[in-house]
């Protein structure tokens, strides 16, 4: 069995998200990639939603983020 299957919701909630709310999904990205420092501001824009145990693409993108 292929691996796309199971890739294609994930590709879907990630373009989803980008598109329909690109300022919060970035920041939640580089929020929990460790790249924005923790303050209470940056919160407010952070989506925990997004942080599904499903979400295979954003988590791939967040453990990516933090080797920079």
């Amino acid at each position: 069995m292929s691996l796309m299957p199971l890739m294609v919701r994930p590709l879907a909630r990630l373009l989803t998200a980008l598109v329909a709310h690109p300022a919060a999904s970035v920041t939640t990205l580089l929020y929990y990639s460790d790249l924005l420092p923790r303050n209470l501001d940056l919160e407010r824009l952070v989506r925990r939603d997004l942080l599904d145990r499903e979400n295979y693409l954003f988590h791939f993108l967040i453990n990516l983020l933090r080797c920079f």
